[in-house]
């Protein structure tokens, strides 16, 4: 690799990352898989630092292409049957499809499984990825989910609780029986809003098994108190600042109603309230008057 002056050099993971191929998460497992060699050599070492300018490096057998300047924020009303991948070996759906007329390459901020729908977040800003992404941060994410049956109320209470999945321990932060109106109306089987903040595979559908139903309908609706609103399946629309920033800002529906409750008992309060003439008070006379003591 360039000797080249070491205010130069970058590392690895960060400008494969930078150059909108893929997050910094997917950056660091494509090293340790030995997919990126450079100038002919596969490294291995996730602190390694190259040379953009001189350094001849290869993805997967792709030349890497410089940073991109344009940082691109945008989210896509996933359908099912849709891969959340750019591209796959057996010719299937991909998300790809739906980007084409997007100036850059982007890649896919968490995942959708294949039969699930909804929001998936897109962007081509390796380190905002790596931020959403990151356990600590907690992003939360919303689903509505229709299920084969009716859980009892104990049963809703141990997913909050936690229960044990494939890949760890995991909760519901929050989750509430809702209505739905239309074609998505049934009486025999409901839907369920819930809130979850870790991204196991397949989180929500494990969960709902282990209490004994299974999931007939996924769809993310919200990254934190980024709404999916009346974006259209297939649909893609581009974020700006204000929007990016709510995705980390908690979805507490207990929190909001709290506010609303509040909020609503205040005004009421306000409207009921009686003449200051008629109001009771305990308080005692003051033995002041004028500023002179009576």
């Amino acid at each position: 690799m360039s000797e080249n002056n070491s205010s130069e050099r970058v590392r690895l993971n960060k400008l494969i990352a930078d150059s909108g191929l893929a997050s910094r998460r997917h950056a660091d497992r494509m090293i340790e898989e030995g997919l990126v060699t450079v100038n002919g050599k596969r490294v291995y070492e996730l602190g390694i630092k190259v040379d953009p300018q001189s350094d001849r490096i290869l993805v997967d057998g792709k030349p890497l292409r410089k940073p991109l300047s344009q940082k691109i924020y945008a989210i896509l009303n996933k359908p099912t049957g849709v891969l959340t991948t750019m591209d796959d070996p057996h010719d299937r759906p991909t998300v790809a499809e739906y980007l084409t007329e997007l100036p850059v390459r982007v890649f896919p901020v968490g995942r959708l499984d294949w039969d699930s729908e909804g929001m998936l977040l897109l962007t081509n800003d390796g380190d905002f990825a790596n931020k959403v992404m990151h356990p600590k941060a907690e992003v939360t994410k919303t689903y509505l989910v229709k299920l084969n049956g009716k859980p009892e109320p104990f049963q809703l209470e141990k997913l909050k609780k936690g229960v044990s999945i494939v890949g760890g321990k995991v909760s519901a932060r929050h989750i509430e029986k809702i209505k739905k109106t239309g074609e998505n109306k049934s009486e025999k089987y409901e839907w369920y809003k819930i809130v979850i903040t870790e991204g196991k595979n397949r989180q929500i559908r494990q969960m709902f098994a282990k209490i004994g139903f299974d999931v007939m309908r996924l769809q993310r609706v919200a990254i934190g108190r980024l709404r999916m609103g009346a974006v259209k399946t297939g649909q893609l629309v581009y974020l700006n600042e204000a929007a990016v920033q709510r995705i980390f800002l908690a979805d507490d529906p207990e929190e909001v109603k709290t506010k609303r409750t509040y909020k609503g008992r205040a005004t009421s309060e306000k409207k009921t309230a009686k003449p200051a003439s008629r109001v009771k008070t305990t308080k005692k006379p003051s033995k002041y008057k004028n500023g002179k003591k009576l």
